[in-house]
């Protein structure tokens, strides 16, 4: 709980009831390698925030195939904001891809809290904020650039990750197959 009170008062100011009433409303929720936080079709019912382990975000394109769009690591909101807010299915999975401990907020005590702490909303459209400003600044860089660009600024992104997780994760988050990886790795 901590590492999350600590994340928070970067983006607000709050008092110590507040932070108690936050830490009353959460619980720790621990998936194992290969567990999902949410799922592709189902909306999404709780907000995390990521106290040991990476998740990915990945869905899959209309040929069948496992895209990784994203991966979230320690000391990060994880949550579909928009399955969540809105109330709709979600259309990507949140998998742990490691042993994860989660701080977790039910929708009931997350509404609870925006209702009850002043300034609450402005906090989390802070987090939020950047999050989507450091999802935009990760993947852009990795667009338009050849693959061995991109896996170097893959691991100038995500330094800690990068021995973490498997290849194949990599591999499609890069848009690259894992034979390539390993060449551009082996030449590196």
């Amino acid at each position: 709980m901590k590492e999350f009170i600590e994340y928070i008062l970067q983006f607000g100011n709050l008092n110590q009831q507040q932070l108690d009433l936050i830490s009353k409303k959460s619980a720790v929720l621990e998936l194992r390698k290969g567990d999902f936080f949410s799922e592709a079709g189902k909306i999404a019912q709780q907000v995390g925030f990521i106290l040991e382990g990476i998740t990915r975000v990945c869905y899959f394109n209309n040929k069948g195939e496992e895209i990784t769009k994203y991966f979230i690591d320690e000391s990060n909101i994880v949550f579909d904001i928009e399955s969540f807010d809105n109330k709709i299915a979600s259309t990507a999975y949140v998998e742990a891809i490691t042993d994860c401990k989660i701080l977790v907020f039910s929708k009931n005590d997350w509404q609870e809290l925006l209702n009850t702490i002043v300034g609450w909303d402005t906090i989390i459209h802070k987090i939020i904020s950047k999050a989507l400003l450091q999802k935009v600044e990760r993947r852009s860089p990795l667009v338009s650039d050849d693959a061995t660009t991109r896996y170097l600024k893959f691991m100038e992104i995500f330094p800690n990750v990068i021995n973490r997780i498997p290849l194949s994760y990599i591999a499609s988050y890069l848009g690259i197959t894992q034979s390539s990886l390993s060449r551009i790795r082996k030449n590196i």
